[in-house]
């Protein structure tokens, strides 16, 4: 089968013929659908992560199986081992021996890929496949982010949201906010073109860095530098939370003092297979409409050098037949 492989960190991505993957005992072979390219993606790509090598990356994976038809594939491996109190409480995507795939394992930059556990095929309905491949990584981390600001939104006399960022995870984000909760949401990014999408997908408001005025019960940060992290810090209100995403490595000072009065802080990762399940039942009844452009498996380097530069509205996705 063709698949695009990262053979060495920083190296051209190739399109080869490999061999077809194997399920083990309980797992399933699927045919990829689409697949979605991730920020994760190009940093596996260039060597921030540990990957096996070689690796074919991808783990924002709709696709097809015999019996459960269209699926969205959860791609947060853990060891399900009993003493591994990650997986006992359903929390694989923070299982310390996980073996996600695109990342340690062979994803869905694909025309198939070998899942090995069917309880990770969460069934699409009558979803579109090439716009739910997004939810399973982008989708779903904005889901769970959302989740952690639920409750301080609902006990809010006035609930006000800011989401930091308005790229893929960060459209998703203002949708699960509007859909799961009466806050108002602003959305703050430099783009030009992301603020009006941001307007068009719902956001209350859409301003540029600098422009963010008032306080917020809950800051999610989709980018995660120290500009955006001061922003944060500036606008979340007493007793607030602030939630980061983002993978760009910003820091700020913490103490007393330095942060509004009992503001919690925190990241959030991945989420969980209940967490994918819900998202999926929310999504069949809460159409999203974030931008998509499809490409091909030959696309790819040219879609990571795009992506690395901001160049796309929404997400790539990669169909295995797929159009440019």
């Amino acid at each position: 089968m063709r698949a695009v492989v990262l053979t060495s960190p920083g190296e051209p991505l190739a399109l080869q013929d490999v061999p077809e993957p194997v399920a083990p005992e309980g797992g399933a072979v699927v045919d990829v659908l689409a697949c979605g390219i991730c920020h994760s993606d190009l940093h596996a790509a260039a060597g921030d992560y540990p990957t096996a090598l070689p690796v074919i990356l991808g783990h924002e994976v709709a696709a097809l199986h015999p019996r459960l038809g269209p699926v969205l594939v959860y791609a947060c491996w853990g060891c399900r081992r009993p003493d591994c109190w990650a997986c006992s409480s359903g929390q694989e995507m923070i299982c310390p021996n996980a073996t996600e795939a695109g990342l340690l394992r062979d994803g869905g930059y694909a025309e198939r890929m070998a899942v090995p556990d069917e309880a990770y095929l969460v069934p699409l309905g009558d979803l579109d496949p090439a716009h739910a491949a997004p939810l399973a990584c982008g989708g779903l981390t904005a889901y769970r982010a959302v989740d952690h600001t639920l409750e301080a939104l609902r006990t809010a006399s006035d609930p006000r949201a800011l989401v930091i960022g308005a790229g893929g995870l960060g459209q998703f984000g203002l949708q699960w906010l509007k859909a799961r909760s009466d806050a108002s949401v602003t959305v703050v990014d430099a783009s030009t073109d992301k603020r009006e999408v941001a307007l068009r997908l719902g956001a209350d408001a859409a301003v540029a860095p600098g422009e963010v005025e008032g306080d917020y019960t809950a800051v999610i940060d989709f980018v995660g530098a120290e500009p955006t992290l001061v922003t944060a810090r500036d606008h979340v209100r007493r007793q607030g939370i602030v939630v980061v995403v983002g993978l760009y490595g910003g820091t700020i000072p913490f103490g007393f003092g330095a942060v509004p009065h009992e503001a919690r802080f925190m990241t959030s990762v991945w989420g969980t297979l209940d967490q994918m399940r819900d998202m999926v039942a929310l999504a069949q009844q809460h159409p999203l409409h974030s931008p998509i452009e499809v490409i091909g498996l030959d696309d790819i380097p040219t879609a990571h050098d795009r992506l690395h530069h901001g160049d796309v509205s929404g997400r790539f996705v990669i169909t295995p037949g797929g159009t440019s």
